[in-house]
């Protein structure tokens, strides 16, 4: 997946430690197809030859459902993912392509790794150049030992990294993506929430602008969830209350996060300071997070997916930057969606329209909003 380039949205850890929702990766097959760019021919092998074996096991998914072997969890599962795929298709307007109508196996649980790295006094991150999305600051690794000798020089370097696993990935809609086994092990909820928030790339993708990206995408994705259960099962049903719960709690944990990049901005501005002094003071902001959020946030969510965060969390600046990408002005997206009729499939046409040809795709989705007030 990428050389790709990859993204992943991550969820924080859960009490044990573990990331309990959706992790995904977008990869762009293309990248690794033209070989262009700050990638070795090398690294472009490898992973054009690891996403080769994930195609070349594809089986329609309607074949797996039909097929006697396959363990009923499973069909559920498979058959999940073709409602909200049809779902995506037919109500939100995305651009489904072929992908999701196949399923391919890999054979571990973790599909590759995702590195980022950014200075440890500067929240700026790290970046790698690749074809037709331009810069990102990830980096994907389906060799594990291989993710780690590069964290481990890019520490030595004096970074701070970050090294996260991923289990799905998007292709942008240049290949037939298939539903990766890696996938199934979530529940109901995120499973169509990361099958919408995958087409969102296939529909909507800017070079360069990568929290714009996952942001938007994860904005349809926990709104497509939303919907998806809401209509298919009752605005009572469970799996409605939980995806209602956890976009809830995903602004939450978006305000959280711009909050705590803005203290350690202030940190960092205070150039006529020592490092050794400013890192200090970093450790402090770092610790003070923790404590507000057991004392103070977590007692505010609804549902569990974020519970042990401030316990568990990795705090830095590559892993910070890592979970602000997906949470980015989600603020700014909820209001717009609001002022221009809380409709998903309109929002989506809308910026669509409005960020194409723009240098700054936030502003443009804010003025959307503007303009529709204006109006009112």
């Amino acid at each position: 997946m990428r050389t790709r380039c990859i993204d992943d949205r991550p969820r924080p850890p859960g009490p044990a430690g573990r990331i309990p929702a959706a992790l995904h990766a977008t990869v762009l097959g293309v990248a690794l197809a033209l070989g262009l760019g700050a990638c070795s021919p090398v690294y472009v092998l490898r992973a054009g030859l690891a996403e080769a074996r994930i195609l070349s096991r594809r089986r329609p998914i309607a074949a797996v459902i039909a097929d006697p072997r396959t363990p009923p969890a499973t069909r559920h599962k498979l058959r999940l993912v073709l409602d909200a795929r049809t779902y995506a298709a037919r109500v939100l307007a995305l651009r489904t392509g072929e992908s999701y109508t196949t399923y391919s196996w890999v054979d571990r649980d973790t599909l590759l790794m995702v590195l980022q790295a950014a200075p440890k006094l500067a929240f700026r991150e790290y970046t790698w150049w690749f074809p037709i999305v331009g810069r990102v600051p990830y980096k994907g690794f389906f060799d594990f030992d291989r993710a780690r000798d590069a964290a481990r020089t890019l520490e030595r370097q004096g970074y701070d990294v970050y090294l996260r696993p991923s289990s799905a990935f998007s292709t942008l809609g240049w290949f037939n993506d298939p539903l990766l086994n890696t996938v199934l092990r979530y529940d109901d909820v995120d499973l169509a929430n990361t099958v919408v928030h995958e087409l969102t790339h296939n529909t909507l993708y800017v070079p360069s602008h990568v929290a714009f990206n996952e942001s938007l995408a994860n904005f349809v994705g926990g709104h497509g969830a939303i919907d998806f259960f809401c209509s298919l099962e009752g605005e009572s049903s469970r799996h409605c209350d939980v995806a209602r719960r956890r976009w809830h709690d995903d602004l939450v944990f978006g305000r959280f996060l711009s909050d705590l990049v803005a203290r350690l901005e202030a940190v960092y501005a205070r150039s006529e300071l020592p490092a050794a002094t400013r890192l200090a003071m970093r450790d402090s902001v770092f610790q003070d997070a923790r404590l507000r959020w057991v004392a103070q946030v977590e007692p505010t969510l609804l549902g569990d997916q974020y519970h042990g965060w401030g316990l568990h969390a990795t705090l830095n600046n590559a892993a910070l930057i890592a979970r602000r990408i997906y949470y980015d002005r989600l603020d700014l997206l909820e209001t717009a969606y609001q002022r221009t009729g809380g409709e998903l499939r309109t929002f989506v046409r809308l910026v669509k329209q409005a960020v194409k040809g723009q240098d700054d795709p936030y502003a443009a989705v804010a003025k959307l909003g503007a303009a529709d007030r204006s109006r009112s």
